[in-house]
C-alpha cells in the first residue's frame, strides 16, 4: 500500500503504493476548491487481534523483536459503528506531513522475513484521514461537512508449509490467516443475508464498508505465475464474494458549526475527567460516570442480546414454519406446474388447429376472393359482350331497319305508281274512292299493291259492265297497261335484285378470295363485305327511291316552295303524263329492259374475270409481302369494286333515265288516249265531288308531306348508320362508301334535274288538264 520510498525532488517513483497517490490527490482537490478545511490522521495496526496506535509516542527503547505499545480497546460509539479509545490524531495540514507519519508508522509495523517475501507484513494497518469541510449556506451560515477515508492494508494469506514460518512466525501467520478466515466468513454471511454475523477486531473495524453506509474498494494483489495458482484462485474468489455485499451509501451530513463545537466541548470535558481519573491513580483509567454507563450499555447490550437470540430463535421456528409451507406450495406449484403443462400442451394444440385453421380460412379467403374476382372479370366481361351485343344488335336493327325502311320505300315507291295510276283511273271513274285507295296503299307492300291492282282490275271491270264498247275496250287497254306496266316494274325489281345479288355474290367471292388469301383477315374481309353489302343495299335502295318514288321528291319540292296544292298537281302530271305515253313506249320499255339486263350481265362477268384476275395476282403478292401488299391490295380491291360499282350504277342511272323518258312518254300518250273517254262520266260527278277533292288533295298533301319527311329522316339514319359503320371498318371501305356517297349525290342531282324537267311537263299538263275539266264542267 505504502510503495518505494519518494525520491528527494518530491516526485513519486514507479512503485508507489496506493495510499501517497490517494493522499496527493486528496490535497490536489481541496487546493483546486480553495476550501477552508481540517484534516487529522490515525494510524493503527491490527496484529494477533490486538490494536497497537502506530503514532503513539514512545516511551521506552524499543528492541527489534519485542515492542511494547500499549494495546488499545474497542468501543462501540452507539450508532451502529466503532471507535478506537485513546487512538492518537495528528492534524495535518500538507500531503508531506501525511508521507512522514506514513513513513514513522510503517517504520512501526512488525515486519519478517520469510521464503516467499522478504518483508513480509505480519500484520494489518488502517490508515485513516477524517476532513472537516467549512462552507457557507446563501444566508451567510457555516456548515462544516465531515468525511473519512480508511486504507486498509490487509496481510496476505500465508502458506506455512510454503513460506518457511517456524514457532513464533509460524503463529503469527496462524492469527493472520484465521483473521482472514473470520473476515471471508462475515463476508459470506452478509451475502447471505445472514441472522447471526460473526464479527471479529477486525471486521468490527471495517463494519462500515462491509453492508455499511460508506463506498468500498477492494484491491486483490493477485500473481500471474503458475506457481501462485491457488492463492490467485482464492484471492479472487475471496474479492468475488466481498464484491456482492450491498452496501448503502449516505451523503455525509452538515452539521452546524455551533453543533460542532458543542459536541468538542463534551470531549474536552470527557477528556480531562479521564486526564484527572488517571493523575488520582485509582485503578481506572475513565471516569466512574463513564465506567457506570459503559456498565449499563454492557448490561443493556446484553439484554439486547437475548432479545435478539429470542427473536432469532421464533425467527427460526417461523422459518421452519415458512418451509413447511413452501415446501408445500413446491408440492402445489408442481402440481400446477403439471397442470399447467398439461394445458399449455392443450393450448399448443389448440395454437396449431387455430393457426391451421386460420391457415384454412386465409386461403379460403383468398379463394373466396380469387373467385369474386374471376367473377367480377366474368361479370365486367359478360357486360362488356352484353353490351357489345347490345350495341351490334341496335346497330343490326338500325341497318335492318334501314334496310326495311329503303325496301318499305321501294314498295312505297311501286305503290305510289300504282296509286298513281289507280288516282288517274278514280278521278275518271269514282275520285273519293279511289284516292282513297290511294292512302291507303301508301303503307302497303308489293302484295297489297297486286291486290289493289286486282280491285282496280274489278272496279274496272264494274265500270266496263255499265259502259259501251269503248269502256269495254279502254279496259282492255288498262289491262295490257297493267300487265305491261307490271312486268316492267317486275323487270326493274328483277334488275335491281341480279344487281343486288351480283354485287353482294362479287362481295362474297372478295371475301371468300381474301378468306383464302390470308386467315387472319377474316374477320376484316367479312365486316368489308357486310358493310359493302350494306353499301349496295342503301345505294340501291336510294337508287330505288330516287327513281321510282316521285311523290315524296314532289312533296320536298312542295314543302320547299311552300304551296299546298303541288301534290295534286304532281300526282295529276305523272297520272297524265303515264297514261299519255304508255301505249306509245311500251315497246321501247322492253327493250330497254333486255339491253340493261344483257349490259349488267355483260359487265359483271367482266368486273368478274377481272376480280378473279386480280385476286389471283394479288394471292401471289400476298403470299410473299403480306404486311406490305396488303393496304395496296385493299386499295386495288376497293378501287376495282368501286369502278365496277360506278359503271353499274351509270348504265343504272342511264337505264332508269330511259325509263323515266319512257314511261314518262308513255303515261302521256296512254292518258290522251283515255281521257276523252273519261272526261264524259268524270263531269257528272264533278261538281258533287269538287270540294271532297280538295279535302282530299290536301290530305294527300299533308300525308305526302308526312312521307317526305318520314323519307328525310330515314335518309338521315341510314347516313347516319352508315357513318357509324365507316367508323368501324378500314379507311379502303370508308373511300368506298364517300365514293358510293357521291355517286348517290350525283344521281339524286340527276334526278332532282330530271325531276325538275318532269314537274314542269307535269305542270302544264295539269294546268291543260283542269282547264280542260273546268271548260267540261259547265256544260255537265
Amino acid at each position: 500500500m505504502e510503495g518505494g520510498a519518494r525520491k528527494k525532488n518530491g516526485e513519486f517513483p514507479g512503485d508507489a503504493g496506493v495510499i501517497p497517490r490517494a493522499v496527493r490527490q486528496i490535497f490536489n482537490i481541496l487546493e483546486a476548491q480553495c476550501a477552508e478545511y481540517n484534516m487529522k490522521v490515525t494510524f493503527l495496526e491490527l496484529y494477533n487481534e490486538e490494536i497497537t496506535d502506530l503514532l503513539a509516542p514512545e516511551e521506552v527503547p524499543k528492541f527489534i523483536d519485542d515492542k511494547s505499545e500499549k494495546p488499545i480497546a474497542l468501543m462501540e460509539d452507539g450508532k451502529g459503528g466503532v471507535f478506537v479509545r485513546g487512538l492518537e490524531e495528528e492534524i495535518v495540514t500538507t500531503a508531506n506531513q501525511i508521507y512522514k507519519i506514513l513513513e514513522k508508522g510503517c517504520a512501526k509495523r512488525r515486519t519478517a522475513d520469510t521464503l516467499l517475501n522478504k518483508q513480509s507484513s505480519r500484520s494489518h494497518s488502517i490508515l485513516c484521514i477524517t476532513i472537516h469541510i467549512k462552507e457557507c449556506t446563501p444566508e451567510g451560515e457555516e456548515m462544516i461537512k465531515c468525511g473519512k477515508l480508511n486504507l486498509v492494508d490487509l496481510a496476505g494469506l500465508e502458506n506455512i508449509s510454503r513460506s518457511g514460518a517456524r514457532e513464533g512466525r509460524a503463529r503469527e501467520a496462524g492469527e493472520i490467516n484465521k483473521s482472514l478466515l473470520t473476515l471471508g466468513r462475515v463476508i459470506n454471511a452478509l451475502v447471505e443475508h445472514s441472522s447471526h454475523v460473526p464479527y471479529s477486531k477486525l471486521t468490527r473495524l471495517l463494519r462500515d464498508s462491509l453492508g455499511g453506509k460508506t463506498k468500498t474498494c477492494i484491491i486483490a494483489t493477485i500473481s500471474p505465475s503458475l506457481y501462485c495458482l491457488e492463492e490467485t484462485l482464492s484471492t479472487l474468489d475471496y474479492a468475488h464474494r466481498a464484491k456482492n455485499i450491498k452496501n448503502r451509501p449516505e451523503i455525509n451530513q452538515k452539521m452546524m458549526k455551533s453543533a460542532m463545537i458543542k459536541d468538542l466541548y463534551s470531549e474536552i470535558g470527557r477528556l480531562k475527567q479521564e486526564l484527572y481519573a488517571s493523575r488520582e491513580k485509582n485503578g481506572i483509567y475513565i471516569p466512574s460516570d463513564c465506567y457506570l454507563q459503559e456498565e449499563e450499555e454492557k448490561k443493556a447490550m446484553a439484554e439486547k442480546m437475548e432479545r435478539v437470540e429470542l427473536e432469532s430463535e421464533s425467527k427460526d421456528k417461523k422459518i421452519m414454519q415458512l418451509q413447511e409451507q413452501y415446501n408445500s406450495q413446491l408440492q402445489m406449484t408442481g402440481e400446477l406446474s403439471n397442470k399447467l403443462e398439461k394445458t399449455e400442451q392443450k393450448l399448443e394444440e389448440t395454437d396449431h388447429s387455430l393457426m391451421d385453421l386460420e391457415e384454412r380460412h386465409k386461403q379460403a379467403n383468398a379463394t373466396i376472393k380469387e373467385k369474386e374476382f374471376l367473377i367480377s372479370n366474368l361479370l365486367k366481361s359478360e357486360k362488356v359482350l352484353v353490351e357489345g351485343a347490345l350495341d351490334l344488335r341496335a346497330k343490326l336493327e338500325n341497318a335492318a331497319s334501314d334496310v326495311s325502311g329503303l325496301c318499305a320505300k321501294i314498295e312505297r315507291k311501286e305503290e305510289t305508281d300504282d296509286r298513281n295510276m289507280i288516282a288517274i283511273q278514280n278521278f275518271q271513274s269514282l275520285l273519293t274512292q279511289q284516292l282513297e285507295l290511294l292512302h291507303r296503299t301508301v303503307a302497303a307492300s308489293v302484295t297489297q299493291q297486286e291486290q289493289q291492282i286486282k280491285e282496280m282490275e274489278e272496279d274496272m271491270q264494274s265500270f266496263v259492265s255499265t259502259k259501251t264498247e269503248a269502256t269495254e275496250e279502254l279496259r282492255m287497254q288498262l289491262g295490257k297497261l297493267r300487265s305491261t306496266y307490271h312486268s316492267g316494274v317486275n323487270a326493274l325489281d328483277n334488275i335491281t335484285l341480279e344487281l343486288d345479288g351480283n354485287s353482294q355474290s362479287a362481295l362474297a367471292e372478295i371475301n371468300s378470295e381474301v378468306l383464302r388469301n390470308c386467315s387472319s383477315m377474316e374477320d376484316l374481309f367479312i365486316r368489308i363485305a357486310s358493310e359493302a353489302d350494306k353499301l349496295l343495299k342503301d345505294l340501291q335502295s336510294n337508287l330505288h327511291r330516287q327513281e321510282e318514288k316521285l311523290i315524296a321528291f314532289a312533296q320536298q319540292q312542295r314543302q320547299a316552295r311552300a304551296r299546298g296544292v303541288d301534290s295534286a298537281r304532281f300526282i295529276s302530271k305523272i297520272t297524265v303524263n303515264f297514261f299519255k305515253f304508255l301505249d306509245m313506249h311500251v315497246a321501247n320499255l322492253s327493250q330497254i329492259v333486255e339491253e340493261g339486263h344483257t349490259v349488267n350481265n355483260h359487265k359483271l362477268a367482266e368486273f368478274d374475270k377481272k376480280f378473279e384476275e386480280c385476286a389471283a395476282k394479288e394471292e401471289r403478292e400476298l403470299l410473299e409481302k403480306v404486311a406490305e401488299l396488303l393496304e395496296s391490295s385493299n386499295k386495288r380491291k376497293k378501287n376495282l369494286v368501286q369502278s365496277a360499282i360506278f359503271d353499274l350504277r351509270e348504265s343504272a342511272n342511264g337505264r332508269t333515265s330511259k325509263l323515266q323518258q319512257e314511261m314518262s312518254t308513255m303515261q302521256v300518250s296512254t292518258a290522251l288516249s283515255r281521257l276523252n273517254g273519261l272526261f264524259t262520266w268524270e263531269e257528272q260527278n264533278l261538281n258533287t265531288s269538287r270540294t271532297l277533292l280538295q279535302w282530299k288533295l290536301e290530305r294527300m298533301t299533308w300525308k305526302s308531306l308526312k312521307m317526305a319527311k318520314l323519307g328525310t329522316e330515314q335518309w338521315k339514319n341510314a347516313q347516319e348508320s352508315m357513318i357509324g359503320l365507316e367508323k368501324c371498318n378500314v379507311a379502303s371501305v370508308d373511300s368506298m362508301v364517300r365514293k358510293g356517297l357521291q355517286a348517290n349525290q350525283n344521281l339524286r342531282s340527276q334526278f332532282c334535274s330530271a325531276l325538275s324537267a318532269a314537274f314542269e311537263d307535269v305542270d302544264v299538263a295539269n294546268k291543260d288538264l283542269i282547264s280542260s275539266i273546268d271548260s267540261e264542267s259547265p256544260v255537265s
